[in-house]
């Protein structure tokens, strides 16, 4: 599910993208609370695997999985995309010709690529090669147009 405002753009952004030769996949759309607890807590879990203490944990896990309550996926607005052919949420997935078609067209549609790589000290988010956000055409062509992320974008608008 998506909402409802940029729904049918990202069915003509994924038409297009096959239609381009690729393979696109949704692997995440909207989530429901509990399903953002699930993921958030099963994060916990594997990085106290790693030797991390439990207080540490949410902390680290925040980097690569939203709190529940602030991720976009609950808003409706934010989508995982993949290429079938990589199923695997990965940097590798920038290479594929999915996410490349997706990283020069997206802003077309009014999504832009939500957490670049050189942008983490920025979102404080990992990079995230398959994570597309619907911010309006408007807004996704000047922050393409001008290198932006989400952050700065609001900055400056204020």
């Amino acid at each position: 599910y998506m909402d409802v405002s940029c729904a049918e753009k990202l069915r003509k952004m994924m038409d297009d993208c096959h239609e381009a030769g690729n393979y696109p996949y949704i692997c995440s759309a909207y989530r429901t609370q509990q399903q953002q607890e699930n993921l958030f807590n099963n994060k916990i879990i594997r990085v106290m695997y790693t030797g991390v203490s439990l207080e540490e944990a949410p902390v680290i896990a925040a980097r690569s999985v939203a709190v529940p309550g602030t991720s976009e996926h609950q808003l409706g607005l934010a989508v995982d995309i993949i290429d079938y052919n990589y199923p695997y949420l990965n940097e590798q997935q920038e290479t594929m010709p999915t996410q490349k078609w997706l990283m020069e067209n997206s802003w077309r549609y009014g999504f832009i690529l939500r957490y670049p790589k050189d942008k983490q000290d920025i979102t404080g988010i990992t990079y995230e090669p398959w994570h597309y956000r619907y911010v309006g055409k408007e807004a996704a062509e000047y922050i393409m147009e001008n290198g932006l992320c989400l952050e700065e974008y609001l900055d400056e608008i204020k």
